[in-house]
């Protein structure tokens, strides 16, 4: 039992004595720090530029670690990301011997209070045009200094829109001292790193090149550095395509159907007009996301402006086919010229045959009908005084059979006339020869004012038939010609709309980068 005892009690006293080391140790080594903060920072002046030699220059390394590109404001020519910044420098008066201080190996500083270089965006967009956060020092036994301040940089940025949406964007961050020249603070860069990037919905890091740059003005000999950070992008055109370039494309095809709908449906000027105002609400679409500048016009912009042209055309073209459609053919006929253009040379160029064109061309009979030579000559026979012809015995055969016709039917009527003497109309029965030959000549006036008034009606109703279809041939004219303009329109704008299409979108130097890279 006294073995156990002593053997459990060793155990104990021998962990008391690991952790009595252990809290010796961390209490060594927090004592270290304290009294090696306390050392540094006695008589440290922070406004003091931290150089062993006054007019030898601080070198300060700046980096650049690009991790998201948030948003990019096309509008307000604002690029906004996230991004942490590297800096680095040698600061004399923060060195120490490791030797002297075990366990210290590094310490933390805030920025305010030791000194650290006024690097800012030049070109910042910020309220607060500082926009990092002032993070801690990380100072190491040899006097390195570490400064990593992660920020939203919101920077200013020209956005040439000319391209649109097929463009690469290549935006600055201008970085470097505010009140530093080049002969107290050499700043030099460091490359960026976008090993953590997160990508972006709408745009393609293509890459991060950086340039040191140095200034010089007429006031001062010295130079003033700066490092700027090319942030180049390219758009993804996959969204724009989808919702702009397409039913741009669709509805310029349907401005094409305004040449095949049918002038009797009174629906083509309605058809252009709603494409028409289609096309004017995308292009609005498109004014609010680019900003109102007048250094280039937008690619798509072009092209909504093309096609608002080819259908603003369609219209004006629609309303000169209904007007040919619906010709009066009290207006006139068709000028030569345009029968000759339209009629001929359009409608042979375009495979169209007018409709009966077997018949022959001219609204008058080349040789009228028997029954309107007959007629006339029978008008011109009845005249009074005038010599009879043979269509004059024909008429005169006319008027005696229809005396002898009257006559037979008067004896037919009153067979007992010439018995009595006295007619069934009260007439004498059996009267004088000179009596007979006064009812023929009666008759016969009245059988000539008759064929004349009948005549005269044959003779209104074949001109009006005449006149009639020499309308319908005029009308049949107009309407071949506006068809002809119909079908001519269609070839020419369909040509034009696919010549407009292919040109201007593949005017972008990317074109085919953006479309194999998105739609695939």
């Amino acid at each position: 039992i006294r073995g156990a005892l002593f053997d459990t009690f060793s155990c104990h006293s021998f962990f008391l004595f690991l952790y009595a080391t252990s809290l010796s140790v961390d209490s060594l080594q927090g004592e270290h720090q304290r009294k090696l903060y306390k050392e540094l920072l006695t008589n440290y002046n922070r406004l003091e530029r931290p150089v062993a030699n006054d007019s030898a220059p601080l070198v300060v390394e700046l980096g650049l670690t690009l991790l998201q590109i948030i948003d990019v404001d096309e509008k307000n020519q604002v690029l906004i990301t996230n991004a942490w910044l590297q800096l680095g420098w040698t600061d004399v008066y923060l060195s120490w011997n490791p030797e002297n201080y075990p366990g210290v190996n590094n310490l933390r500083f805030p920025s305010n209070q030791i000194w650290t270089p006024d690097i800012l965006l030049y070109n910042s967009a910020d309220e607060r045009f500082d926009a990092t956060f002032h993070t801690n020092v990380l100072v190491n036994a040899s006097g390195t200094c570490q400064y990593i301040p992660p920020g939203i940089l919101k920077s200013t940025c020209y956005i040439d829109v000319r391209w649109f949406p097929f463009d690469v964007q290549k935006c600055d961050l201008k970085f470097g001292s505010w009140t530093y020249n080049g002969w107290l603070l050499d700043l030099q860069m460091q490359e960026v790193d976008i090993s953590t990037y997160i990508p972006n919905g709408e745009w393609d890091l293509v890459g991060v090149p950086g340039k040191r740059n140095e200034l010089y003005y007429e006031c001062c000999k010295e130079p003033y550095p700066d490092v700027t950070f090319t942030v180049t992008m390219r758009r993804r055109t996959l969204y724009y395509g989808l919702n702009l370039l397409i039913p741009c494309v669709l509805i310029s095809g349907l401005a094409l159907l305004v040449f095949l709908l049918p002038a009797d449906s009174g629906e083509k000027i309605s058809l252009g007009i709603t494409v028409l105002l289609s096309l004017t609400v995308f292009m609005l679409l498109v004014a609010e996301i680019m900003p109102a500048t007048s250094d280039s016009v937008p690619l798509i912009a072009q092209y909504f402006a093309s096609t608002m042209m080819i259908v603003g055309l369609s219209v004006v073209v629609t309303v000169l086919v209904l007007q040919f459609h619906h010709h009066d053919p009290q207006g006139g006929k068709m000028p030569k010229w345009v029968r000759v253009i339209l009629l001929n040379w359009c409608a042979w160029f375009l495979r169209m045959k007018k409709p009966g064109e077997e018949r022959k061309s001219g609204y008058k009979y080349a040789h009228p009908p028997l029954h309107h030579a007959s007629a006339s000559s029978i008008q011109m026979s009845a005249v009074p005084g005038q010599a009879p012809s043979s269509s004059a015995s024909s008429a005169t055969n006319g008027h005696m059979n229809l005396y002898f016709g009257y006559h037979s039917m008067d004896s037919a009527c009153c067979p007992a006339s010439s018995d009595s003497g006295v007619s069934c109309g009260g007439r004498p029965a059996g009267g004088s020869p000179g009596h007979e030959q006064q009812r023929a000549e009666v008759v016969a006036v009245a059988g000539e004012r008759e064929i004349q008034r009948i005549l005269a009606e044959v003779l209104y109703i074949s001109q009006r038939f005449r006149a009639q279809d020499e309308a319908e041939a005029v009308c049949s004219e107009w309407k071949f010609a506006a068809a002809v303009v119909d079908r001519l329109c269609l070839v020419t704008f369909s040509l034009f709309s696919i010549i407009c299409t292919f040109t201007i979108l593949m005017s972008a130097p990317n074109f085919i980068e953006a479309v194999s890279k998105d739609y695939t």
